[in-house]
């Protein structure tokens, strides 16, 4: 097998990643020792974070961490359950569901991996917008909390630049950290994440904002595929497209594979935006049940198959995407090199995460 992960502190002096700081009820956020904010850039160009020659694949859990006030829009309800219905229309507070009082947002999402795996990486993304009906400081933009299943919170900070930028009326950012040893020695169920800084209230731009856990892991009974992880931060605005090109991946003709994306303030029912897989000269839209092949940026955590659990388990997530594709007939014939392409014609929408799992030739 091959591994190749990028240096973990590409890009500027980061912060110091901390998993050894428990957390238990009673406590408060406050309390965990305090970290220098890590280095921010208002683009972080994307580049490869990690990638993998090996039997295996990639799974990734994923939730929101805010929501629209169900006491103050009849429509509420309805919304979450899969309608119609833009962040910029409502009033938005935090999702809370871990009954601790020191906590004021957190979310619950699976890790769902085949019997027999080892985890080989695994990676955590956190971010939304700032500003909002109040205005959250950016220096806590770095930190998380996280647990694993049945485990306490333990503090997490970015181990590298965090992407932080203001524009189209949002103060928007991403910022990540790797997890690896924590999903290992936690292994499959379900993750919590909580104190992602987002802000609460009502404005045009929204509020929103979330997290996703990217694991890449090895198993002998699954075929031999490339594996490749991606990250950035790019606004989506005004046409702009987002695009990479892993290369070397020596695929056969009919391989299967999938490919995931991560992204921020994709409006449901604004279209113009997509994912596209380029083969040489052949072309074609990536969509799913959940995902038109002209919104894909509309507010879903989405993925084939039967779904892992989450808690909350909205089908409008109100601003946050992680959806992943199957990549179906896309790669019909041989070849070596793909172009994945992330286009925004409207939304004023932020790139985040892209990855890729494509079956190798033997």
């Amino acid at each position: 097998m091959r591994h190749s992960q990028g240096p973990p502190l590409r890009r500027a002096t980061v912060a110091v990643l901390t998993l050894a700081a428990m957390w238990t009820p009673g406590s408060s956020p406050a309390a965990a020792p305090a970290a220098a904010p890590p280095p921010e850039a208002e683009r972080l160009a994307f580049s490869q974070r990690y990638s993998a020659h090996q039997h295996g694949g990639i799974v990734r859990a994923a939730n929101t961490s805010i929501s629209c006030t169900q006491s103050a829009a009849p429509s509420c309800p309805d919304v979450r359950a899969g309608g119609a219905g833009v962040n910029g229309d409502f009033d938005m507070l935090y999702v809370d569901v871990d009954r601790d009082p020191n906590t004021y947002n957190s979310s619950r999402a699976e890790v769902r991996l085949p019997a027999g795996s080892r985890v080989s990486y695994a990676r955590l993304y956190w971010g939304g917008n700032l500003r909002v009906g109040e205005q959250k400081p950016p220096e806590d933009n770095g930190r998380v909390l996280i647990a694993e299943p049945g485990g306490e919170y333990k503090s997490l900070d970015a181990d590298t630049v965090v992407g932080h930028r203001v524009a189209d009326g949002a103060d928007a950012f991403q910022a990540s950290a790797d997890v690896t040893q924590l999903v290992r020695e936690g292994g499959p169920g379900l993750y919590t994440v909580a104190q992602v800084n987002v802000a609460m209230g009502r404005s045009p731009a929204g509020a929103w904002g979330g997290w996703t856990l990217v694991v890449v892991y090895e198993n002998p009974t699954e075929p031999l595929r490339h594996l490749s992880l991606w990250d950035g931060f790019t606004s989506l605005k005004s046409g702009s497209v987002q695009e990479i090109r892993p290369q070397d991946l020596g695929f056969p003709a009919g391989a299967g594979g999938r490919v995931g994306l991560v992204a921020y303030n994709g409006d449901r029912g604004t279209t113009g935006d997509s994912l596209t897989l380029a083969t040489g000269s052949a072309s074609i839209a990536l969509s799913n049940s959940a995902n038109p092949q002209d919104d894909v940026l509309n507010s879903t955590i989405s993925e084939p198959g039967e779904a892992g659990a989450r808690v909350p388990a909205y089908a409008n997530t109100l601003g946050y995407d992680s959806d992943v594709f199957d990549l179906g007939s896309g790669l019909q014939n041989a070849g070596d090199q793909l172009t994945l392409r992330l286009h925004s014609q409207q939304d004023a929408a932020w790139a985040g995460v892209l990855f890729v799992s494509v079956d190798a030739q033997r």
